[in-house]
């Protein structure tokens, strides 16, 4: 999965995955997240896409995915995320084996 400045704060009721991520059992994922440190909202107490891409990592930190989070220099712009895209689908797409597959 990637997520290019993903956009949590938007859904109904603000940022639900940082307490759902840790309550359902872990899949079979590799999870590429960038950002940048000046995303929308990124100085503001509330809505703050920046601080709400950190609760996600942080939540897939602690339930073991295999996750990747890119911040980059910008604010809310696809040009980060272009630049990123071939190593984030190398990163996806790597063999070493997955911690969720059997090996062989």
């Amino acid at each position: 999965m990637i997520g290019y400045l993903s956009s949590f704060t938007q859904m109904p009721g603000g940022n639900p995955y940082p307490e759902l991520i840790p309550g359902v059992p872990r899949k079979p994922l590799r999870i590429f997240l960038q950002a940048g440190h000046r995303d929308l909202r990124w100085n503001e107490p509330e809505a703050n896409w920046l601080a709400s891409n950190l609760r996600v990592a942080a939540a897939l930190a602690e339930t073991g995915y295999d996750f990747r989070l890119v911040l980059g220099d910008g604010g809310h712009s696809p040009n980060h995320g272009g630049v990123l895209l071939p190593d984030a689908l190398r990163w996806l797409w790597r063999s070493d084996d997955h911690p969720d597959r059997p090996a062989g």
